[in-house]
Formats: C-alpha cells, structure tokens, sequence
C-alpha cells in the first residue's frame, strides 16, 4: 500500500503540487480565523443557583433553603458534585455535571427541580440560575473615575448607561456592578405621627404598593378609529409618594407626607471596592458567556466602551485594571515565539547535517505544510489557538522532520551511490530510496501517535489541558507522515540532483569521531553495559529525590492578595483597614502600579465572601522597572508590608489560579484539607487544631482555616402564647424589625429606563442596638402599640459566619499554600503529623483536596495509562520486525531514556509534574523511532548475508546521521521552550527538560548498546532465511 502511494505521487507529481497549494490556501484561512485564548476551556458543566433571602442567618439559609432545594437537586442525572456556601442572606449552590453534558439541558434540569421547591421556601426570598458562564468568565474589570461625581452617581450610571451597553455585546453574559451606593426612594415612617394618627406600617406598604402601577382599561371605538384607554398611577418622583393617601384603622384617609418622611437613600450594602488607599470606587466587571472567544469578547467590549464615551458625563474617565487579552497575547506571544525559533533552529541543524541547501530545503517543506494541515484540522474540530494546543505543535516541530529526514537521507545517498555504476532513471532510483525506508518511518510515526493517545484519557483538569496538546501532536505528526510519502519525494525529484551529494563536514566529524568509539564498544561490551546499569541504578537513586507535584504554576502577571480580618468586623471598619494596606503596599512597593479591593460580596452573589474578606487586586508595572529580579522576591516584600498589620490573614494567588482551585474543589490554595462533620462548632475546633499543625511543616505558607465563628447576632424570641393573645403573628413581626433595619422593598420608581427601588425603612438604629430594639413599638391589630420587650426577649449571641457543604454533608476548609518543595512530599508530612496529634470523633473525616487531589488523580491515570501505552508500542515493534526478540531489544532502550529525562529534572530542580509527565511519553517515542531506524537497516544488511560484526558496524555508521539528526532535530526544537521566559512557559519547561535530557542518554545507547545487544543476539544469515 505505501509503495503504491509513493508510485502514484511520483507519477501524478503536478496533481500533489496543486493539492499541497490547496492546503496551503485551505491552512491559511484556517490560521487567520482560529479563535486565540490563553487556555483552553477547562471548565466542567457547571450551573449555579443563587438565592437572597434578606435579614436571614446563615443557619436559617441552611435549614429553610439550602437544604430543601439540596434534596430536591441530588436526583439529577449525571452529576458529579453538589457543593453549597450559605451566608448571611444569601446561598449559593453549585452543582458540577459530568464532561460532555449539554449546558442548556443541565440548567433547565436543574430550573425545573428548583421551581418544584420554590413555593415551599421562605416568602420574600429572590434570585434563581446565575448567568450561563465559567468560572473564569471573569474578562474585564474597570472602575469609573470622575472627581466631579459622587459614588451614588457613578453607580447610576454603571449600572443604567455602561451595563445595559455593554450586555449587548456578542459574547457577554453578564456585566457585575461592584461598589458605590445603589440610590433608593425612601419612606421613613416618624413613629409619633404614626401613633398619634393610628397608622401601621402594614398600612403605608398597602398604599404605596397599591398605588403605584400603569394599567390598560381597553379600548374605545370612536368611527373608524380604536382609541386605548391607559390608566397612569406609577409613582414618578418625591411629589407622588407625598401625595399617596393612608388609610388608618379607623378609616381616616391621611396624606403620606404627614406621617413618614420622604427622602433619597440607598441600599444596604453587602460589599464595596477601595482604590489605590485613596477612597472608594465603583468596578464593572464583565462575565463571559461559556464558550465564548475571550479575545473577541474584550475586543467588542472595549469598542463598545469606546463608543459610549461621548455619551458619559464630562470628565468620566474608564480605567481598566485587568484585561484579559494581556495574558492571552503574553501567553501566546511565548509560544509563537518559541515555534518560529523552533523552526529556524531546525533548518539551521538541517543545513549542517545534509551540507545540501537543496535537501534542506526539501525536508523543511514539510514544517509549514504540516502546521497549516494542523490549523485546518483544529479549525474542523472547533479548537482555540492556546498556550496548550500551541504548545503541542512546539513539542512535534522536531518529531514532525523524522521522517522526511530519513527520507531525503536515503534518496541523497541512494543518488550519491548511483554515481559512477549503471545509471538508473532519477524518478526510479527516488522511488526505490523512500520505499526502501517507508516501512520503518511509518511504524515509527505510528508509535509516536500510539504513545500520545493514552493522554486522551486524562480525565479532570490535567485532561482537559493537555487533551489538546494531545490532538495538535497527533495532527502534525500524521500530516507530517503523509506528506513525506507523497509531497516530499515530488520536491525531491526537482531539487535533489545525483552530482549535489558531498558529504557535509558535520557528517565527516560525526562519522570519524564514532567509527573507533563503535570499534572499542564492540570490542568492550561490558564496559558499556556497565556504564547503562550505572546510569540505570542512578535513577532508581534519584527518584526519590525529585519532587512531585500536580503542575507548576503559572506566572499570569498580576498578584492577588486574598484578606481576612475579624469575623464581626463593620463594612466602613473593613474599608478603612484595606485602604491602610492600600496605602502601605503603595508606598512601599514601587513595582505596584495599581490596587482595586473588593470586600465583601458583589451585587449577583456570584463571589459570596463575608464583609470581613477583600480581594486585593494588585496591577503590576513592567518587569524592566522592577527593583527586584523575581517575582518570588516581589511577594516576600509584600508579605514583609502584610506582616506588619496584626491580626489579618493573608494568602497569595492569582485571578485565574484563584477560580480553578475554587471551581475545582470549592476553596482556594494548593492544598485544601476538608473537614466532614455534623456540628459546627466541633469543626470549627478541629480546625484550627489541624492549621495550628500543618503551620510547623516546612514549606507551609499563607496557612489559615476560615474563622467560622464570632459573627454577633441579636436574637429576637418571641412568646408565643403573649403574642398569640394580642393577634400578632410572626410576619407581621418580622416586617417590623426589617423596616427598623435593613429596609422594606415596596416597590419601584421608573425614571426613563433605570428602576430605582422604593424602600420604607425607619430611621436608622444609633447607640446601644439592644437597648433601641427593645424599646420598639409594634403595631397590634386594633390599632394599639406594644414595645417589642414586652412580647419578645432580645439577647446577643455569636454564630456562624458560613455554612459550606458538600454532597449533603457540613464541612470546614483548612487551605494552605506550598512553597520550595513538592506538593506530594508536604501531603505526606501533614497527613502523619494530623493523624499522630489531631484525634477526630465518630463522625468526623478528613479528605484532601486541592491541587494535591488533581496530582492523585493525574498519577493514577497516568500509571495506568503509560503501560498501555508501551504494550501497544510492543504490538506494533512485533508487527514491524516479526521477532519478539528484536522487539525487546528496541523495547531496552526506553528505561535508559527515561532514565536521561529524570535525572535532568533533579538537576534542574524541577518537580515530575503532569507537563513533565507528558515529556516522558513524548521520548518513549522518539526512543523507540531511533531503535526502528537502527534496526531495520542491520536486518536489511543481514538479509545480504554479511557478517554480524560487518552489519553492526556498517548499519550504525550508515544509520549515524538520520539518528544524530532527528534526536539532535528533536532536542534543540524544544531549546526555546526550555529558554522562555513568559507567560505559560512554567507549564512547557519540565516537558522540554525531559525531552531534551532524556534524549540524550537514549541516542547514545542507541548508537552504543544497539549494536552490542544486536551483535550478541543474533548470528549471520544464510540466504535460505531469517531464523530469529
């Protein structure tokens, strides 16, 4: 079959010209309209649910919400995880569903089991599915500045200009508003008037819910004209809710204005933003929608914005502190790089080797051709150009030259020996050269796209990532191999001629240095094999001593600094703490160009952290302005700066690092030690007992379990049988209490195309709290009023600050981060010194989540996968060379290449990480191609019956270039990887170390042990056949 393609495309050579144009075209498109993102989509199905119930505890959240929709959510099919956070007044629950689960059906499963509990919640509760997005949908984050506005207008106008603007942009689910004041229409009741008139605050809500709405009365047929008849009783302003009239017990009609006052006022607040330790600030942040193109999201973004700039206020500027497409170019911007280096850097070797500008040429053809085939397959498969699926095609640049090496090598010499005998036609003696080495190039592709395809069934985070390194490598090499059997012999017939063969000085030197090193190895063969088993016994030494870890972090560009501070903490207390650090890291930290904090939670409830937690966001100046050389040493002045605050706890992350630890294992941290139980306060014990623990390992960092106690309650119990006698019910109670507080919402005031909220709510509480509460009045229902201290006792207690759960079960987090050591190493400390020091009641269990989990996952996937991986390789050696004996031979060679890969990671310092994991794969490939190469050559020299001393020595020095060319190809294909220093480049340099120094002791056994091991195997051939 392959001499028939090799035929036909020497003979049809202007119809693979035209077809190779084709693909230039067809490639070209595909290139210029792939979507580029920094990472691909590693998200799983995910829905969220988020529910507000004000004024309610975290355990009322639990008890009357969380865990009936729970119930009613754990029956869908194909979940895979059901986590749940309830806070003060709001749950957020998150239910994961297995890969490949079409959102849209996911979500209305999920819509119809939440509306089967909905009326049976709590009444006066809101919310529902949150926007369709990722939990790294977040892409674009700004503040409005303008000196001239207060932070009540530039909320307006976020909220009615900017954001109804911006979700209309292709691509864009949503647009969050974060900080400032939301401006409300306020009715403040004056409790003498209402008592001296005998109006209840039951009363003023009737009134203004009743009257405020537009209705239609039908139509009037006036001849031949249809007039609609319109019914105008919306409130419009201060002037209509005046005059809105009351009626009291009595039946009395009483004007609005003589018994509350009317005034503008704002929401209660659940968070706010600081800027740069000035004041505070007002932030968009714009969520992507899944799937979205990131890059084109920003773009049509920012064009909106830019746009809409006439049309704001004068003097209103839009500061972007985080832009998504920044790391998107910077990550792709590394790895474009490093392919066009890769790619010099092969034609350069080329060059050198085949001393042939002509067979150069002909065999870097195949580097353009083989990319584009790659671009036009990703295209048809709906992938992105990433760090990750770019990062596969730097990875194949070396492997994709094999075989049109071996190719062209062949038809050199094969044109070379044709000089001075019996001359065969040019297109023949072709023909002959690449069906000669057809047969080895393509099991040897094939075993390399063998070796990778056990990665396609990584599972997690680790499969998704490295899923479309995977595919680009399997693309570019099976693009690479059908081009060298068709395109590659129809260059050659044009360029290569039968007079252009002098063997190029690099070859000369390799050839003289290696005949008398073969000579003695053959004559010495135990020195060699002692040397194999020292290097081998060395690996076995060295593997301990190299760490493991899941996979290296990512340098994204921004510090994240995660903040919490005293669990009862004020809104305005936390602020002022925040803009202190503000202040402090500015003055202090000269690399720091910008800060915007968040504290406390966002408007959607898509981020549901307590007042008491910020987020930090540190915009970082460019590195050549740094006083420092790393951005470890950055962090260190940070934390010296942090330090100096007493009683906050802090942890280090980035924005993107941030949302896959908490979507992976709803914390944040490289390791998250989850603790099961039923009690709170038991957990909350044995929580700090294990922080206090893994705080004395080394290595342990930013170490803190979230304080889940201290938030100060004021509890109203009412008596039941005293209010049961004076008709009052708890409703009507708890209306009162929230009307003295928090603000009741009767309704909204339409002002062009904004809705302000119409709140009625008391003058504020001042002073002493309990004391104010106990002397409310509450409206009975004749009228009367009775203080609140005379049907209820009021008492101040302490609670929870946060309920988390997962699979129907209470659980705490102990997070910490790990630093300058392996994260399995660290695990095994701390689950020792927990189990020896830390005693758990029936109960209660621990599981170990976090970065580690993924690393758990990832190596027993992988101890599963990389045997399947060589048994199919030694499938395809025994289907190749019909000899189990050959077979094991080439099979030797792969324990010596690993060996190579794993020492260099212990001298580089390096962790065996999953990218380093898939660098291993990568050279059992390369290994075995060499040892194909090597040994189809010594049976083709047998088969003429020489002598095996002949054969071996022989078949090693003609087999010398293609070897030397496509390992050192290989090696120095990865060298810019090795070499990159941006973004994305932590992930691709252990998998380049590997390679790059597994590759080398492999060649050298290759050219070593081969020809011993063969020599010692096998005895010479008589013509009647082969007897292996």
């Amino acid at each position: 079959m392959l001499s028939t393609l090799i035929q036909w495309s020497l003979s049809q050579r202007l119809l693979v010209l035209l077809l190779s144009i084709l693909l230039l075209g067809f490639g070209g498109r595909a290139l210029l309209n792939i979507p580029i993102d920094a990472f691909p989509d590693i998200s799983p199905t995910q829905v969220k649910i988020i529910i507000k119930a004000p004024g309610m505890t975290p355990e009322e959240v639990e008890s009357l919400i969380t865990q009936p929709v729970e119930v009613e959510l754990l029956g869908i099919p194909y979940q895979t995880m059901l986590r749940s956070i309830s806070k003060y007044a709001l749950t957020s629950i998150t239910l994961d569903f297995e890969d490949g689960t079409d959102i849209y059906w996911a979500r209305q499963q999920v819509t119809e089991r939440l509306s089967n509990v909905w009326d049976n919640l709590p009444g006066g509760i809101s919310g529902g599915l949150a926007p369709m997005s990722t939990p790294l949908g977040d892409m674009f984050m700004f503040t409005i500045e303008n000196p001239s506005m207060t932070l009540e207008e530039k909320r307006f106008l976020l909220d009615w200009t900017i954001r109804p603007a911006l979700r209309n942009v292709p691509g864009v689910a949503d647009v969050n508003s974060l900080g400032g004041y939301v401006r409300t229409y306020e009715v403040k009741p004056i409790r003498e008037a209402m008592r001296a008139m005998g109006v209840n605050l039951q009363d003023i809500a009737d009134a203004l819910t009743a009257n405020n709405k537009n209705d239609g009365a039908g139509r009037i047929d006036q001849g031949e004209e249809v007039i609609l008849v319109r019914v105008e009783g919306a409130i419009n302003g201060f002037e209509d809710i005046s005059n809105t009239y009351v009626v009291n017990a009595e039946g009395d009609r009483l004007p609005l204005s003589e018994v509350a006052r009317i005034t503008t006022g704002s929401m209660e607040r659940y968070g706010a933003v600081t800027a740069d330790g000035g004041a505070e600030a007002v932030q968009g942040l714009v969520i992507g929608l899944r799937g979205a193109n990131s890059r084109e999201v920003v773009q049509g973004v920012k064009a909106r914005l830019q746009t809409l700039q006439d049309t704001l206020p004068e003097g209103t500027q839009i500061r972007v502190f985080y832009d998504r497409t920044i790391l998107i170019e910077s990550a792709v911007s590394t790895v474009s790089s490093a392919l066009m280096e890769a790619v010099v850097l092969v034609i350069i070797l080329l060059g050198l080797f085949l001393g042939n500008v002509r067979a150069a040429l002909t065999v870097a053809i195949i580097l353009p051709l083989s990319a584009l085939f790659t671009f036009l397959m990703m295209g048809n498969m709906g992938m992105s150009a990433n760090l990750m699926s770019l990062g596969g095609l730097v990875i194949a640049i070396g492997m994709l030259v094999d075989s049109s090496i071996v190719i062209v090598e062949n038809i050199v010499s094969s044109l070379a020996h044709q000089r001075g005998t019996r001359r065969l036609p040019h297109l023949h003696i072709i023909y002959r050269a690449v069906r000669d080495v057809a047969a080895p190039v393509t099991s040897g592709i094939i075993i390399i796209v063998i070796v990778f395809l056990p990665l396609l069934t990584l599972e997690g985070l680790e499969g998704k990532l490295f899923g479309p390194v995977t595919i680009t490598i399997v693309f570019a090499l099976l693009g690479s191999l059908l081009l060298s059997l068709t395109l590659i012999p129809v260059i050659a017939s044009f360029l290569v001629r039968s007079d252009a063969h002098a063997e190029p000085w690099l070859s000369r030197t390799l050839a003289k240095t290696y005949k008398p090193l073969l000579r003695k190895a053959l004559l010495h063969p135990i020195v060699i094999l002692s040397a194999a088993g020292v290097l081998l016994a060395t690996s076995f030494v060295v593997f301990p001593l190299v760490g493991k870890t899941f996979m290296p972090t990512m340098d994204e560009g921004d510090i994240l600094i995660q903040l919490e501070t005293i669990p009862s903490i004020s809104l305005e207390a936390n602020t002022r703490i925040v803009l202190q650090v503000e202040r402090a890291i500015l003055e202090e930290v000269p690399e720091v160009a910008r800060i915007v904090s968040r504290i406390g939670s966002d408007e959607m409830g898509m981020d549901p952290m307590g007042l008491n937690e910020t987020d930090i966001f540190l915009q970082l100046r460019p590195v050549e302005e740094w006083r420092v050389a790393t951005k470890a040493e950055l962090e260190q002045h940070l934390r010296e700066v942090m330090d100096r605050f007493v009683g906050l706890n802090y942890g280090f992350t980035q924005p993107i690092d941030m949302r896959v630890s908490e979507m992976l294992t709803g914390s944040r941290g490289d390791v998250a030690i989850k603790l099961f139980g039923p009690d709170l306060d038991t957990l909350n014990t044995l929580a700090q007992q294990i922080a206090t623990q893994v705080e004395t390992i080394p290595g342990a960092i930013d170490t803190f379990a979230t304080l889940n106690e201290g938030a100060k309650y004021l509890q109203v119990s009412i008596d039941r049988i005293l209010a049961g006698r004076l008709g009052l019910d708890a409703d009507a109670l708890q209306l009162r209490l929230r009307a003295e507080i928090e603000g009741v919402n009767v309704g909204n005031v339409i002002e062009g195309s904004a809705r302000i909220p119409l709140m009625l709510r008391y003058a504020a509480i001042e002073g002493d709290g309990l004391a104010r509460l106990n002397d409310s009045f509450i409206d009975l229902p004749d009228g009367g009023k009775i203080p609140l201290s005379e049907i209820a006792t009021v008492a101040r207690v302490e609670g929870p600050i946060i309920i988390s759960r997962e699979s129907g079960q209470r659980f705490s987090v102990i997070r910490t981060d790990v630093a300058e050591r392996d994260l399995v190493g660290f695990v095994e400390e701390a689950q020792k010194l927990i189990a020896n020091n830390v005693e758990l009641p029936d109960g209660y269990r621990l599981e170990w989540g976090g970065e580690f989990e993924n690393q758990q996952r990832a190596a027993a996937r992988l101890m599963l996968v990389v045997p399947l991986a060589l048994a199919l390789i030694a499938l395809l050696l025994f289907l190749t060379f019909h000899s189990i004996k050959q077979t094991l031979i080439i099979l030797s060679n792969i324990p010596f290449a690993l060996t190579g890969g794993l020492i260099g990671l212990w001298i580089t310092g390096e962790f065996l990480s999953v990218p380093a994991s898939v660098g291993f794969i990568a050279l059992l490939g390369i290994a075995v191609l060499n040892g194909v190469v090597m040994m189809t050559y010594f049976n083709q020299l047998r088969a003429k019956g020489l002598d095996i001393t002949t054969v071996v020595t022989e078949g090693a020095l003609r087999r010398l270039r293609p070897v030397m060319m496509t390992a050192t190809i290989c090696a120095f294909g990865l060298v810019p990887l090795l070499l990159a220093t941006g973004p994305g480049s932590e992930i691709q340099r252990p998998l380049a170390i590997v390679v790059i120094s597994g590759l080398i002791s492999s060649t050298l056994l290759t050219l070593f042990m081969l020809p011993i091991v063969y020599k010692a195997f096998h005895r010479p051939l008589n013509n009647s056949g082969d007897s292996v």
